[in-house]
């Protein structure tokens, strides 16, 4: 484990010489390859969800030949997975692995919109006590022009006039928790506007700590994905402007963390939308009228994936970079991660009045922690020669024997599937920015009809199931009630995990 962050930061530390101190890096941050080392797992099809295909115009369907656009697999206490297309509904998979409809979430909400991948109905998360209160949450996306609803948070320096979309929270009260369809009530929590051309980087990801238990500090509060809101690259005039970044009065780049009740139960902080601010959350009790008490961390560009280690309950984000570097990182209640002004463990070009695709050394005394500058730096890294967007990502502790004690990971587009050793991540959270995790990919194989191992990628998988070379895998990871992994692609609906 030492060995290994030790030849890490010998590499970037060769690279940065390489490079000069000043010098802006062109091309290839990490010269060194990820590599498969032996490790290899079993993958398996599961179930596939419905075609969905045609159900959207093809004008408003950003993947309009995808047969499912499923993102999430969950599952209840009761045994019960569930798993959403973002087209539309919620799906109840049975005992036989047959899926059916939940809820149709895109029916309740006609104004949606579903012309990019983290548009439409985009997650799900229940509450953990909701066998008793049914209590579920989604994240789905509308269109703004139009839109009869005003947003609870603009970006700062808009208004509504400037509203592109609106990216909305909303809590579902199933009146039989124990019903395989839903009837009940809805509450909308938190509505927040882009202003940006394009919808990227929305909030999609809402999550409860499956660690936190009754009576502890972090039970029953909800966190959300944290992204800038499409401010890097989301298209049109508001795009790549750093002064949305780096600021507690805005919710851009930042992770929050809140109670879902309502002030009016709790008798709490009302926060931006119909839910109590926790003063747990360090920018809640620092006294300053000018932070946002609903923020846990901030800094990130697309953090649209968080887990925790069911061992110890560290915390992970999965963050999406810019042009060059994707960053697993371990997330700290009032923590700065850096975007715009950093990218892994670099100095973005927007410090330096330059570009976001450009890329500057840290200072020596920075990059070795004898000088502190103020931001938290991942703990594992890799660079677009590898991949361009990291994925979901959990610590594994399941059946699986090679993955045990590892964190597994992958990559959206190129639907690689890595690992890096959890101890030398926890190891690398040292306030030293060089020091990082190694990163390995996991070889997928799967059976012949005799029995015989065959070795295949995520793509061929994929390729194969829908008769057709696909640019891209769209990969996305969960993690079963005991531990395993599910392996989804937005590409052909299907449902796979990794087997012992």
């Amino acid at each position: 484990m030492r060995i290994r962050v030790a030849l890490a930061a010998i590499l970037f530390l060769t690279l940065w010489t390489a490079s000069g101190i000043h010098g802006q890096i062109t091309s290839n941050p990490i010269p060194a390859r990820i590599e498969k080392r032996g490790l290899a797992v079993e993958i398996r099809d599961v179930v596939r969800l419905p075609d969905t295909r045609g159900l959207r115009p093809a004008d408003q369907d950003v993947s309009p030949a995808g047969w499912a656009r499923v993102s999430y697999v969950r599952e209840l206490p009761d045994g019960r997975r569930f798993a959403n297309d973002s087209r539309c509904c919620l799906y109840l998979i049975d005992k036989d692995n047959k899926p059916r409809a939940y809820a149709d979430v895109s029916e309740a909400f006609p104004n949606g919109i579903y012309n990019r991948l983290e548009s439409g109905f985009i997650g799900f998360v229940f509450h953990p006590e909701f066998a008793k209160n049914g209590l579920f949450y989604t994240v789905h996306a509308e269109r703004g022009p139009g839109n009869p609803k005003t947003p609870d948070f603009i970006p700062i320096g808009y208004s509504l006039k400037d509203v592109t979309y609106h990216n909305i929270i909303t809590e579902w009260h199933a009146t039989n928790p124990a019903a395989n369809t839903f009837q009940g009530t809805r509450r909308e929590l938190l509505r927040e506007a882009h202003v940006v051309a394009n919808l990227t980087h929305p909030m999609g990801a809402v999550e409860f700590n499956p660690t936190a238990k009754p009576g502890d500090a972090d039970y029953g509060l909800l966190y959300t994905s944290g992204s800038d809101h499409g401010f890097s690259n989301g298209g049109g005039p508001n795009a790549s402007n750093p002064s949305q970044t780096q600021r507690l009065d805005s919710i851009m780049t930042a992770i929050l963390r809140f109670d879902p009740r309502s002030p009016s139960v709790t008798h709490g902080v009302k926060g931006l939308g119909d839910y109590t601010i926790p003063m747990a959350n360090k920018f809640a009790a620092d006294g300053d009228p000018n932070t946002l008490g609903e923020i846990y961390a901030y800094g990130f560009r697309n953090a649209h994936r968080i887990s925790w280690d069911p061992m110890d309950g560290t915390m992970f984000a999965s963050d999406i970079g810019m042009n060059n570097v994707e960053e697993i990182n371990i997330v700290h209640n009032g923590a700065n991660y850096g975007w715009m002004k950093r990218e892994g463990v670099w100095q973005n070009g927007r410090v330096r009045g330059g570009g976001l695709e450009e890329l500057f050394p840290l200072p020596p005394e920075i990059l070795d922690g004898r000088v502190k500058d103020g931001f938290t730096y991942p703990v594992a890294m890799y660079d677009h020669d590898e991949g361009r967007s990291v994925t979901d990502g959990f610590a594994y502790y399941g059946r699986i024997p090679q993955l045990r004690g590892k964190f597994v990971f992958g990559d959206i587009f190129a639907g690689r599937i890595f690992a890096s050793d959890l101890a030398a991540m926890k190891k690398a959270d040292d306030g030293i920015p060089q020091t990082v995790a190694a990163i390995e990919e996991i070889q997928l194989y799967v059976r012949d009809e005799s029995g015989k191992r065959v070795d295949v990628s995520l793509q061929e998988l994929i390729d194969k199931t829908m008769g057709a070379k696909l640019p891209r895998a769209d990969l996305h990871i969960s993690r079963s009630r005991d531990g395993e992994l599910f392996i989804t692609s937005r590409q052909d609906g299907m449902i796979r995990m990794l087997v012992p």
